[in-house]
C-alpha cells in the first residue's frame, strides 16, 4: 500500500488542524496505522496509532487529550485531528502501516511523504 499524508500548513498556537493519510495500491484494511512526526534536528517520534479495526488507539503523552486518531477503511483513509496546537507540535508528520503493535518507527512501513505542520506562537 502507498500512503500520502496531507492537510498540513501554518496555524497559530491554540488552533486546530486535521491531517489525512490516503492509501492507494491496495486496501490498508487489516493493517494497524500510525502517525509519527519529525522536527528539524530531532529523531522521528511516535504520535498516535490505531488498530486495524479502529477499536484500539494509543497516543504519545505529549499529544494525549489534544489529538484524535481515526480511520475510515471504506475510504482507505486515516485521520489525525489536532486541537490546542502548540509551537512544539511543529514538525513533518508522516503516516505508516504496521502488522504489530510495538509503536516504534522501526516496526512501521509503507511510509508516505510527510506533510509539514507549523504552529506559530
Amino acid at each position: 500500500v502507498q500512503l500520502q499524508a496531507s492537510g498540513g500548513g501554518l496555524v497559530q498556537a491554540g488552533g486546530s488542524m486535521r491531517l489525512s493519510c490516503a492509501g492507494s495500491g491496495r486496501s490498508f484494511n487489516g493493517y494497524n496505522m500510525g502517525w509519527f512526526r519529525q522536527a528539524p534536528g530531532k529523531e522521528r517520534e511516535f504520535v498516535a496509532a490505531i488498530s486495524w479495526d479502529g477499536r484500539i488507539t494509543a497516543y504519545a503523552d505529549s499529544v494525549k487529550d489534544r489529538f484524535t486518531i481515526s480511520r475510515d477503511n471504506t475510504k482507505n483513509t486515516m485521520y489525525l485531528q489536532m486541537d490546542s496546537l502548540k509551537p512544539d507540535d511543529t514538525a513533518v508528520y508522516y503516516c505508516a502501516t504496521s502488522r504489530g503493535w510495538n509503536l516504534r518507527a522501526a516496526d512501521f512501513g509503507s511510509w508516505g511523504q510527510g506533510t509539514q505542520v507549523t504552529v506559530s506562537s
